[in-house]
């Protein structure tokens, strides 16, 4: 049966959260991201931590410190972990094989950045017929030359909430609104 869920937490890696890269709210993000994983957990859905594989770039080496999760997020053994080559967490990944073998048609999207990788990743979802709620208030960015970050995540909320989908459908839900929902459907 394929309706399960499962919470998509992107690079959300050290090497992505430097002071030469500071991003939007990461204290706020990084606690809405272990409330849902934990729901999730709860709820018996999958949660999958994507970290971005740079080996042989010298950036996000395997293993390296930059490559590595923060700190703060927490993650259990039972969790699932990806590794990905480019902004699209589907390519050349073991991610939608992985999502199949789990039988989920419905994703949860949180991560950083807002503009590359999780936008990448929601554009390849939906191309996939997966069913997409993209985390509002669970995605971060840092400022760019035209944009303070904080207005890149609203552009990107409300672009999301717009799109048409291919057979699935995308939402863009707040954590505690998304909270509501999944007790409700217990």
């Amino acid at each position: 049966m394929k309706n399960r869920k499962a919470l998509l937490v992107i690079d959300m890696q050290k090497g992505s959260f430097m002071p030469k890269t500071p991003r939007f709210d990461t204290i706020g993000v990084v606690k809405r991201i272990n409330e849902l994983a934990e729901l999730f957990r709860e709820l018996n859905h999958s949660v999958v931590y994507i970290q971005h594989d740079g080996t042989g770039t010298g950036e996000f080496e395997k293993n390296a410190l930059d490559w590595e999760n923060l700190d703060d997020l927490i993650v259990k053994s039972t969790d699932v972990r990806i590794d990905k080559y480019a902004n699209d967490v589907f390519y050349k990944s073991e991610l939608h094989s992985k999502l199949k073998e789990l039988n989920v048609s419905e994703l949860f999207i949180t991560g950083c950045a807002t503009d590359f990788c999780v936008e990448s990743t929601v554009q390849s979802a939906l191309t996939k017929d997966y069913n997409i709620t993209v985390v509002g208030d669970g995605h971060t960015t840092g400022e760019r030359p035209h944009l303070r970050a904080e207005q890149v995540i609203e552009h990107y909320n409300w672009v999301w909430q717009n799109m048409i989908p291919t057979n699935g459908q995308i939402k863009v839900k707040i954590t505690e609104q998304i909270k509501t929902i999944c007790q409700h459907r217990v």
